[in-house]
Parts: C-alpha cells; sequence; structure tokens
C-alpha cells in the first residue's frame, strides 16, 4: 500500500473511514464504525466523505475505487435511525437529504471507476450509497441481504433510492421493492439486476480487484442517466416486453403507477402515507427527471419523517433492538447449553414450534403425539414448509434435506431422555398437562426444562403438579409460528433465572422477538384479546353485522377481524377460554350470554367450516368471504345497527388499552414496551398506532379515561377504567 488516509468518525483517534492505495492503482475505501456491530450512515460522515474526495482527486496513482467494510458480516445496514428522531422539523430532515443527495451524486460523478464490495447487509442508505457506484459485486453468503426497508418505518428511501433503482432494475421491479422493503440475496439481486456480480466471500476482494481494473479507461455506467429499457436490457421474455412497452411510454408508466396506487391503498387502508409518497417520487422523476425526482423525494422524506405514523414505528424498530439485548435475568446468571429439544403433540402448534426449532435454531428436536397419523402430519407440516422454500429458491434441496433430518418424530418417549427442554402443545386441559409434566420429568429424571405452550391456564397451576418447579415455564408462541414474530416466555414465583436466560436465548435463535411476563390467568396477550374479540360479540348482539365489524377494525389497522379471528383460532376454542378467564377476572370477561348458541350448534369455525362465515366450495373463490347468514337467525339478532366504523373499533380498541394497563398496573408485565411489542407483534395492534401504552401517550390519559367514563355509563364495568389510567389522567403523565 501506498498511501493510508483516514478519516475521523468523531474527535478521537478512532475512524469510521480509510483510504488505502495498493501497488495496482486500486484506492481501497473502507467503511468502519468504531464501537458498532454494524455500519450505519451518520449525518457527521459528510465532511468524512468530502475529505475522501478530495483524497481520491488529487493522487494521480489511483486508477479505480473500491468501496468495502471492515464488519465481519455486514456492509452498511442503513442509516443511524436515532439520528432521523433527532431532528425537529421537516425542513431540517429535507437539508440532511439533500445533503446526502449532493454526496452520493459526488461519488457517482468521480471519473474513476467505482466498484461497492458488498458482503452482509446492505439495506437502505447502504444499498443507496452502492447504487450510486458503477459496480456492484456481492457475496454469496446467507447473511448478504440488499434492499430498501424504509417503508417498514414509515418512510422512504431518501438518498436517491426512488430515483436510481428504477432506472437501474426498471420501475415496476424497483416499486416492488420499496413498497415491500423485501430484502435480496445475491442470487436474487443479480437475476433482478441489482448487482453485476456474486462470488463466495472467500473472493471477493480478489473478484473486486478484477472488476475494477477492467472498468478503467471503460465508459463508466452512471445508474443516475440510465434508462428503464437499457435496464431490462438482454433477451426478454414475452412477460418482459410487456413490462418493457409499458415503463417506455408516459402512457404506460400511468397504468403501472395508476394500479400500485390502488394496491397499497387496498393494503394500507390509508392509515400508511409513506408507500402513496415512494410512488409519487418515481413518478416525479420518471416523468420529469432525475433532479425533480430528487426535489420530490427530499421533500415527502422529511414529511414523512415528522409524521406520526413514522414516529411511532421509529419507537417500535428502537423497543425491538432493546429486546434483543434483554436477557430478563439478573446480572451474571447464564444460560444452560440447549442441544436437543422435545415437542409434545403434533398439532399446527406442535410443528411450527418443531420447524422454527431446527430450521431456525438448529436444533434436533423430537416430536411425539399419541398416534402415528399425528406424527406423521407434524413432519409433513414441516416438509411442506421447505418444499415451499425450495419451489421460491430460497433454499436448495440439499439443505433442505439436511435441516428436516434434525426433526424425528415417535409414539412414546424414546429419545425424550436427552433432551435439555420439553415443550408441550397438546390440547387445553390442565389435567393432560400436568400429566405430560409428570411424564416428563420421570422420563429425564428431574432435568429437563418444561415449558407449556398454553395461551390461558396459568403456569402455577400447571407446575403444581411438578417435583421441581423451578424448571416450569411457559413458552407461548403464536399461530402460525414460523411466521408468527413473538414469543411470550411466562414465569412464576419459583421459575429459575437460569431457566429464564436458557428460554429467552433459546426463544431468539428461534428468530423470535421475546418478551418475558409474570403468570397469571390469560398471562398478557390472550388477556387483552379476549375482552377486544369480546366487545365485538357485544356489537354484534346489538346487531352490528358481521362484516362491518371486521371491516372497521381492518380499517383500524389490524390485520384481521375480530370475527374472522373468532373463526381462524375456532370458536371452541373462545368458549373453552372465555369461563377460565372469568373465573378470574369476573364478568367483564364473559362474551355475550348469546355466544353459547354458538357451541351448541357446532359451530367451530373454520376447521369444521361451521362459523361466521361460509366456507364449503369457497376455497378458492377471490374476495371477502360470505357471511353466513344462518348465524343471524340462530343468535336471535338482526343485522341493522349503522353503527360507525370508527364508533365500532374504538370499542374494541379501548377494551384492549385498558386489560394492558391493568396487565401492567397487576405486575403481569415489566414495561410498557414489552406491553406494545406484545401487543404488536403477537396480535397485530396497529404499528402505526404504536401499540396500546405508546397509544394512551398519543391521545392522553385524560382523554382515554373521559370516553371510558362515558362508555361504561352507557354499557357498564366492563368500561370501567384501570386505576393506573385515572391516576395519570389526573396528574397528566404519561407512560414513555
Amino acid at each position: 500500500m501506498t498511501t493510508n488516509t483516514d478519516s475521523k468518525v468523531d474527535n478521537e483517534s478512532q475512524t469510521a473511514f480509510s483510504l488505502q492505495v495498493d501497488d495496482k492503482g486500486i484506492g481501497w475505501i473502507t467503511i468502519d464504525v468504531p464501537g458498532e456491530t454494524q455500519n450505519t450512515v451518520k449525518a457527521e460522515f459528510v465532511d468524512e466523505f468530502d475529505r475522501i474526495f478530495k483524497q481520491v482527486e488529487s493522487d494521480n496513482a489511483i486508477k479505480a475505487l473500491i468501496i468495502i467494510s471492515g464488519k465481519k458480516d455486514g456492509f452498511v445496514a442503513g442509516a443511524d435511525i436515532s439520528m432521523l428522531q433527532n431532528l425537529t422539523s421537516k425542513e431540517q430532515v429535507e437539508e440532511l437529504a439533500k445533503v446526502g443527495h449532493k454526496v452520493f451524486n459526488q461519488l457517482e460523478s468521480l471519473s474513476l471507476p467505482v466498484v461497492a464490495a458488498i458482503n452482509g447487509a446492505c439495506l437502505g442508505a447502504g444499498l443507496e450509497l452502492s447504487l450510486s457506484c458503477s459496480y456492484r459485486i456481492c457475496t454469496s453468503a446467507s447473511s448478504t441481504k440488499l434492499g430498501l426497508p424504509e417503508v417498514q418505518l414509515g418512510l422512504l428511501p431518501g438518498g436517491g433510492g426512488t430515483q436510481r433503482l428504477p432506472r437501474l432494475v426498471g420501475i415496476a421491479n424497483s416499486l416492488d421493492l420499496m413498497l415491500t422493503g423485501k430484502q435480496l440475496n445475491g442470487k436474487r439481486a443479480k437475476k433482478l439486476g441489482l448487482v453485476n456480480e456474486v462470488v463466495a466471500n472467500s473472493n471477493l476482494m480478489k473478484a473486486a480487484a478484477k472488476a475494477a481494473l477492467d472498468l478503467v479507461n471503460k465508459k463508466k455506467i452512471v445508474v443516475s442517466r440510465l434508462k428503464p429499457e437499457v435496464s431490462l436490457g438482454g433477451l426478454l421474455s414475452a412477460k418482459e416486453l410487456q413490462k418493457l412497452a409499458l415503463e417506455t411510454t408516459s402512457f404506460g408508466r400511468k397504468i403501472i403507477f395508476d394500479k400500485a396506487l390502488e394496491t397499497v391503498n387496498k393494503k394500507t387502508r390509508g392509515n400508511y402515507p409513506s408507500p402513496a409518497k415512494i410512488i409519487k417520487c418515481v413518478q416525479v422523476g420518471m416523468e420529469e427527471g432525475y433532479e425533480a425526482g430528487l426535489e420530490t423525494e427530499a421533500k415527502l422524506f422529511g414529511e414523512l419523517v415528522m409524521s406520526e405514523e413514522a414516529s411511532q414505528l421509529m419507537n417500535i424498530f428502537f423497543a425491538s433492538t432493546d429486546l434483543k439485548k434483554d436477557t430478563f435475568v439478573s446480572d451474571g446468571i447464564k444460560s444452560q447449553p440447549i442441544d436437543r429439544v422435545g415437542v409434545l403433540g403434533g398439532g399446527l402448534m406442535g410443528a411450527g414450534i418443531a420447524f422454527v426449532t431446527a430450521d431456525k435454531a438448529g436444533k434436533k428436536v423430537r416430536i411425539k403425539d399419541q398416534n402415528e397419523k399425528g406424527v406423521n402430519h407434524a413432519l409433513k407440516y414441516c416438509w411442506e414448509i421447505y418444499r415451499n422454500k425450495i419451489k421460491r429458491k430460497h433454499m436448495t434441496v440439499n439443505d433442505a434435506g439436511q435441516r428436516f433430518a434434525a426433526i424425528t418424530g415417535t409414539t412414546s418417549y424414546q429419545g425424550f431422555k436427552r433432551c435439555e427442554l420439553v415443550i408441550e402443545a397438546v390440547f387445553e386441559s390442565l389435567e393432560l398437562k400436568q400429566q405430560m409434566l409428570k411424564d416428563i420429568e420421570s422420563v429425564s429424571e428431574g432435568n429437563a426444562i418444561f415449558a407449556s405452550n398454553t395461551s390461558s391456564i396459568p403456569i402455577t397451576q400447571i407446575a403444581e403438579a411438578a417435583k421441581d418447579p423451578s424448571k416450569v415455564i411457559g413458552l407461548h408462541y403464536f399461530s402460525p409460528v414460523d411466521k408468527m414474530p413473538l414469543l411470550e416466555i411466562v414465569i412464576t414465583d419459583k421459575t429459575s433465572e437460569e431457566v429464564i436466560a436458557t428460554c429467552v436465548e433459546f426463544g431468539k435463535a428461534q428468530g423470535k422477538t421475546v418478551i418475558v411476563v409474570k403468570d397469571g390467568t390469560g398471562f398478557y396477550t390472550s388477556r387483552i384479546l379476549a375482552p377486544f374479540v369480546n366487545e365485538a360479540g357485544h356489537m354484534l348482539a346489538e346487531g352490528v353485522a358481521i362484516d362491518r365489524l371486521d371491516k372497521a377494525l381492518k380499517d383500524a389497522g389490524f390485520p384481521v377481524g375480530p370475527i374472522t379471528l373468532l373463526d381462524e383460532v375456532g370458536i371452541d376454542v373462545g368458549t373453552k377460554i372465555a369461563p377460565i378467564l372469568a373465573e378470574s377476572f369476573g364478568d367483564r370477561m364473559l362474551p355475550p350470554k348469546l355466544f353459547s348458541k354458538l357451541e351448541q350448534d357446532n359451530r367451530k369455525g373454520k376447521k369444521n367450516k361451521r362459523g361466521f362465515y361460509k366456507y364449503a366450495g369457497s376455497a378458492k373463490k377471490k374476495g371477502p368471504r360470505e357471511v353466513d347468514q344462518s348465524i343471524y337467525t340462530l343468535l336471535g339478532v338482526s343485522p341493522n345497527n349503522n353503527m360507525s366504523g370508527d364508533a365500532i373499533a374504538e370499542r374494541c380498541l379501548l377494551q384492549m388499552i385498558n386489560e394492558a394497563v391493568l396487565c401492567l398496573q397487576e405486575g403481569i408485565l415489566n414495561s410498557p414496551r414489552d406491553g406494545d411489542i406484545g401487543a404488536i407483534f403477537g396480535l397485530g395492534f396497529p404499528p402505526f398506532l404504536g401499540g396500546p401504552f405508546r397509544y394512551v401517550d398519543s391521545q392522553g390519559a385524560a382523554s382515554i379515561v373521559k370516553r371510558m367514563n362515558e362508555l361504561e355509563k352507557q354499557f357498564g364495568e366492563r368500561f370501567k377504567p384501570a386505576q393506573r389510567l385515572v391516576d395519570m389522567a389526573a396528574s397528566n403523565k404519561t407512560f414513555y
């Protein structure tokens, strides 16, 4: 190396950027933010970029540049979100975006070829940085992911991404990436044209050097000057030719933008402003030019960063990041190793738990069911997930086969003696779960942790049958287990800290966001869900139509309506949980009495195709399901109550929020943070509202209490506000 220039990240000697020039004339720019596990773009880097540019321009020995990360498994993971949270006006944000545009334009305008050598996460501002380079090469490592996920924070790409990406990969492809926030591996990125080359990690530096030298004295590719037809080049299929015809004419582009806007409005129901603004940025850039597109991007980026929706989504980001570091135990408590896991029950929950344990956590799993049919069902369920991964080319047949081989089944306890952790996912019966516990204690000679996946029965009651209650814990998963991100760990007064630490680490290894709650009937999530669904039942009894109820809650931001949810989970499951909750919390937890007629009519929901909605013969039918009109006759209800959607949503929301506050008041929850994450990740509470506790803060406790007092006068004690809310209203306090 002939030159070494460091750029400081702060006033100390540590540096985030370094430039080294090798004897072949390649300038290697290494990004390595000190003291952090991953690189993120910060505002103070602008001056450092400028110094690097000046150094490059003044050194005639440099023929080409390569930008590479000093982190082992990451390129640049995006912008520093806390930097955005510290800004106080949309004008400040807009100016920050314009500064970013200037830096990336400078990089793109260098006369030298610039190669981005990518290994690990290349997301958000990291991808925008690479789009400013003339060549992108990435590794085939599983940790390598490329994307613009800003939409997940209620934002849009603010570093020129809305302008460069469509010019590189086409309008339709870029909208798909930006509106979903999806992340691509190297192979898929190459197929899309996002990167030029994919190599093994061990070959990255060598391949980057070769590419850089090959590009010297050749015409430089400048992404911002590309046209859609260039990005779609090569041999085009009929489908690609059709896309080309749309993207290269103003009329065709309008069709794409109109269709995209229609799709996002249908999906977001107007609750998230960022998708529509992303479409607007791309549209302006394609119709009015690159510079106009950047102006629009900066302006709309400023508006979004200052929006309430983005604020709440960024709060969720920080809360979930914080949870990843939380062990939930005292300092010095260490977890015990888990190599083998037993799962009792081969139903959907048991099979899902087995899958994530083998696939994500990499453990050996033994499934036990009472008969071979149950075991085979669980194994088939797991293989179907792998088969879909293979079909979508997310995994090779060989890799899938190796992971699937870690899952075995039995109708006896053979192989359970060596399991350090056993998770039961059997029928909601206290007697059955206690028998499972006794069996495992006997088979494992008291060495295994016993975890219950019950959704309502107190773990303390299950542990009453244990010889060693310190090893009994609740691991409450959500269906479908392979997709739902939350794991609610339930601890009793006797659960040991070592067991808690072990299960927290195990849950994180499964890829779950973990919260730990104290034991109690319904724990946290089931307890706050029950009054939410019950209130929908009360409104149905008042004559509000089933589909009107569901639509109101979907419009409010929930992924499914409460009545649809009851059909999905099983009406029979709901009728079994309701008395358990009512026994502990009184009549406020009971659904309307007329719901007993559902059980008498053998209505279990989707599982037996007899529920609130029709199921027979409509499996492939598009659009919403039809309500089974006979349900109104059965319940003796006339669906003629035209209550507004806002009023419907408010009643359900307030029930869930009030119960969440009661859980915090009673010590079931450790913090508002855990309550918000649990409601969002486990139950689909609208993320843009921030969770039950953030919602109270945004509305003001006094406003919530006032409305609940009005509803209590109208509908009775189930709307009585929690004392914690009343006290906060009186003192004008907030949860955060």
